[in-house]
């Protein structure tokens, strides 16, 4: 999936919401009319979540809570190794490729079944992956992975053979979920073009997989219950159920933490972890960030049709402007002001995490380095004369005041949406600091009715993915189908592309790589600012120390997993964790949701929920 892998949007169209409304209601939240339902008998693991999902259908899902959790009910052909990340066996068991490296044999286990009791066999990985390839609904999530395929066939019950147009470097990264095609070729003919909106409101929750967990009931706005499978082909796991529960405001979550109304909270503040690693029963952990925190500007959006739409600020399309916003930003201020030091001071596009493929501009290559009079020179220079109040104005005569939108449920975004706003006027350039709810975020950077937005994105030990986004082919079809998060069109970067997705031998590819963040670098409209530290912290009264695993093992995270390593293997503290959190909806959740109401009227409520998420919220 796509939180381990990143949300993946093929190189086809995002689809866009249809026959939907939403209703924003501000104001005090009533009771709510019923809690949410208690799990099953047994131990629970309850998982504090903000992020709503965006659908249950693992062809469509790409927000990274919905991966996260659609990676524990389907398994995939490979994943990724629990103590290094590395490429390794999942539903096959071994691979092999031809020595031109356009055929690839894969070799399933024997003894998967589905939920249901059905077998899974190459018949079920040949139907899901053939669907992907053919239905252009069904590859919104992993549409790349399949690009380059011709033919997937299946020789035996427990063989897969791709057949390749040219040499893909992703295929040990085929983290694509494999569903049981008894249950899901029936929903395909039936939905027809509105497959990607399935399910919607109404529809049956889909649950069979051969993954550790079922899920069994959603609740909006409340919780999302799995229950152990005990059947799965890798030993069943060690909780009886897993909860996710809402909580839009993580001080809520935090104090649901300390009150053990839930077992695991992730993505705490700085001041946050800090405090909690002061508390007894709580164990905090700190990981290598596997996420960039960034900001992209609006260069003048237009369709894969060059049809000019939105809002940008025409001056944007100056590269010499955007490159001087870059030199402005001092990075490590933000890592120290918005982190609390808990981060790393960004270069390039691919967190450090990833030795071979990060790259960091030094020497020569550093010419966007932290240097305001640099900036103020270059823009002198190119005609951007300071104004009596202290604003530039360009030299065709528009005054450099700029929008920008930041997250305002993101503390670290806003922290450091203060200090740009700062340090842009130190090279005299206005910003408007739009802090504003994800909806209305998204809403704009669809419409490309900004300027300046925050962005970030978890990135995949491959990270084929998070390049995709900024080719030519995922500008939008049409404007408000854009599948990233910047209108970003370059020659040699897709030749660069293509050439790094063509590459088997590693070293190789990591040198084009690198090029491709040279030029994302260079070009300025996609800028990272750091890789933030990942702290989580989890109840050790509930959860038996040790027995929920990091990944990797050394310096590794337990939310946001390439696999379903920590809470498959979790096993619960003695006498801790038997209906921990079960009681449905926390005092603290509720004060969180009174702020921010939703309701949704009509069908098609998940594909809004997908238009409206940003690539914040994605891997």
């Amino acid at each position: 999936m796509h939180s381990h892998h990143p949300p993946t949007v093929s190189p086809l169209c995002r689809a866009a919401a249809t026959g939907t409304a939403l209703l924003l209601v501000v104001g005090t939240a009533a009771a709510p009319a019923s809690a949410a339902p208690a799990p099953a008998d047994g131990s629970t693991l309850t998982v504090a979540i903000a992020q709503q999902v965006d659908s249950f259908n693992p062809f469509t899902a790409q927000l990274a809570v919905t991966t996260n959790i659609l990676s524990h009910v389907y398994d995939s052909l490979v994943t990724n190794d629990q103590e290094t990340s590395n490429p390794a066996p999942a539903l096959a068991e071994s691979w092999e490729t031809s020595e031109d490296g356009l055929t690839w044999t894969f070799h399933l286990r024997d003894d998967v079944t589905f939920s249901d009791g059905e077998p899974l066999t190459s018949d079920d990985v040949v139907w899901t992956l053939t669907t992907i390839m053919e239905n252009e609904s069904a590859a919104i999530a992993n549409g790349n992975y399949v690009a380059g395929f011709e033919e997937v066939t299946a020789p035996d019950e427990h063989t897969v053979v791709v057949e390749l147009s040219e040499p893909q470097a992703t295929m040990e990264s085929l983290t694509v979920p494999i569903v049981p095609r008894h249950v899901w070729e029936p929903i395909v003919e039936s939905e027809g073009d509105a497959f990607a909106e399935y399910p919607a409101d109404g529809d049956a929750l889909p649950s069979v997989g051969s993954g550790p967990f079922v899920l069994t009931s959603h609740e909006r706005g409340q919780s999302i219950t799995l229950e152990a499978n005990p059947d799965h082909w890798n030993g069943a796991p060690g909780f009886d159920n897993l909860v996710f529960r809402y909580y839009p405001e993580k001080d809520a979550a935090v104090e649901a933490l300390r009150s053990g109304e839930v077992s695991f909270v992730y993505e705490l503040t700085a001041a946050q972890a800090d405090a909690l690693e002061e508390t007894s029963d709580i164990a905090v952990n700190f990981a290598d960030g596997k996420r960039f925190q960034a900001f992209t500007i609006n260069p003048g959006a237009v369709t894969q049709d060059g049809e000019e739409f939105g809002d940008g600020h025409p001056a944007l399309a100056d590269r010499t402007l955007r490159q001087a916003i870059v030199m402005a930003i001092d990075n490590q201020e933000i890592v120290d002001k918005a982190h609390g030091g808990r981060a790393t001071a960004a270069g390039g596009y691919i967190p450090a995490r990833y030795t071979d493929f990060h790259w960091s501009p030094e020497g020569d290559e550093a010419i966007l380095d932290f240097d305001p009079d640099a900036a103020n020179a270059m823009l002198d220079e190119a005609g951007y004369e300071m104004g009596d109040d202290g604003v530039r104005v360009s030299p065709d005569g528009d005054r450099l005041e700029l929008r920008m939108h930041v997250h305002q449920d993101r503390p670290d975004n806003v922290s450091a949406g203060r200090v740009i706003v700062e340090r842009l006027a130190d090279i005299g350039i206005e910003v408007e600091n739009l802090t504003v709810d994800p909806g209305v975020l998204s809403d704009a950077l669809y419409a490309a009715e900004y300027d300046l937005i925050f962005t970030g994105w978890t990135v995949n030990p491959d990270p084929d993915y998070v390049f995709s986004i900024h080719t030519c082919d995922a500008l939008p079809t049409e404007p408000g189908t854009m599948q990233g998060d910047a209108y970003f069109c370059d020659e040699e970067y897709d030749e660069l592309y293509a050439d790094q997705l063509q590459e088997y031998d590693r070293a190789a590819r990591a040198e084009i790589i690198h090029d491709l963040q040279r030029i994302l670098y260079e070009e300025a409209v996609v800028n990272v600012l750091t890789y933030p530290d990942i702290r989580e912290a989890y109840r050790t009264d509930q959860i038996q120390e040790g027995t929920l695993l990091p990944q990797p093992a050394e310096g590794g995270n337990i939310w946001g997993q390439d696999g379903y390593w920590a809470f498959w293997a979790a096993q619960p503290a003695e006498g801790g964790a038997e209906q921990a959190g079960a009681g449905g909806v926390s005092t603290g959740m509720w004060i969180g949701i009174g702020a921010v109401a939703l309701v949704l009227v009509a069908g098609g409520a998940f594909l809004l929920f997908r238009r409206r998420a940003t690539a914040e919220d994605r891997e």
